[in-house]
């Protein structure tokens, strides 16, 4: 079987984990990267080293200043500011993960089209894209969509679980907070950020209270819950995993012994791999490396009567969502 050829916009957070998450696949052809900002010596430095996730135990090298060598497997390197001038074409990349953060909307997206994508795949919330959570809306994915979002990584967390609940009890109406690891648009000690102020803050010893649209979101995957859920996000000093903390009013009746048994029992079916479930005594960093959009916590929910429970789930905000961005891919290459 043809491997599916893709490039990376933007050698950040994501986008490195993106390229280490099509390494390791049999299916998924790294050959191209574009980064205007970094030379190829210090993206092999960046990706060999990463705080969270350990080294590349791999072989890795600079061939020159516009290749670099995986093993034998070399990737193409560009370094050009705007999308339509990066010659994807060339390097045979079908599909562009978009990962700058820069480019989520549709139009500036599609200008990757211009040098030879075929399809886009925005690594974050789009305002006007189509967005996909895998295990929730992926099947209305149709071929003639060129330009999609993967939506954010607290939509794949808090979407599983809220498809799940809705379905079997019914959502009313729900309140949603993530307890969220520190991104890199945050500040080490406290700097000059005049669109959030709070979000100027020092991230390393502040819990900071922060705007998400990720609750709200999950209406565009999951119609039915449109105008139902709303959240908002506190940024603590952890580098990487985060929480969700869904708490919702049922339609129907259900002991927290049956919202468990419920989710327990999809983890095992048809949500398996996107959702998990856990019974242990588990703590952050227990999810670090987590393959999985979202992982249940039995132990830590509760709930106040039959109608109104709050529901805890676990993600590995940066490598369980880059490989929902990989999977995004392949469900679409075979549609």
């Amino acid at each position: 079987m043809a491997k599916v050829k893709i490039g990376i916009n933007g050698f950040g957070r994501i986008g490195r984990l993106v390229a280490r998450v099509a390494l390791l696949s049999d299916d998924i052809e790294l050959v191209a990267v574009n980064d205007p900002f970094i030379t190829t010596d210090y993206m092999i430095y960046m990706f060999k080293y990463d705080s969270v996730h350990g080294q590349w135990k791999k072989d890795i090298k600079v061939k020159d200043s516009k290749t670099l060598l995986f093993g034998d497997k070399p990737v193409t390197v560009f370094g050009m500011r705007n999308p339509e001038e990066i010659p994807w074409g060339e390097a045979g990349a079908e599909y562009v993960v978009e990962s700058t953060g820069v480019f989520t909307d549709k139009e500036k997206a599609a200008a990757h089209m211009k040098g030879g994508a075929k399809k886009v795949v925005i690594s974050a919330p789009s305002a006007n894209a189509p967005m996909f959570v895998m295990g929730v809306n992926e099947k209305e994915y149709k071929s003639d969509i060129t330009i999609v979002s993967n939506a954010s990584c607290t939509t794949n967390c808090l979407a599983p679980l809220a498809k799940v609940i809705h379905d079997k009890f019914g959502i009313v109406e729900g309140l949603m907070t993530t307890v969220h690891s520190i991104t890199a648009t945050q500040k080490t000690v406290d700097g000059p950020s005049m669109k959030d102020w709070r979000g100027g803050r020092a991230a390393s010893f502040n819990i900071i209270p922060s705007s998400t649209g990720a609750a709200k979101a999950v209406g565009k995957v999951l119609p039915a819950l449109n105008g139902k859920l709303t959240g908002m996000a506190f940024r603590v000093p952890t580098v990487d995993v985060s929480v969700v903390d869904l708490t919702v009013r049922l339609e129907k009746a259900a002991s927290y012994d049956e919202i468990k048994a419920a989710l327990k029992a999809e983890s095992e079916g048809s949500m398996k791999g996107i959702l998990g479930f856990t019974e242990d005594d588990v703590v952050s960093t227990d999810f670090v490396g987590d393959l999985r959009s979202s992982i249940f916590d039995a132990k830590a929910g509760i709930a106040l009567n039959n109608n109104f429970v709050k529901l805890v789930s676990w993600y590995d905000n940066e490598w369980g969502y880059s490989n929902r961005v990989v999977d995004l891919i392949r469900h679409m290459s075979k549609s």
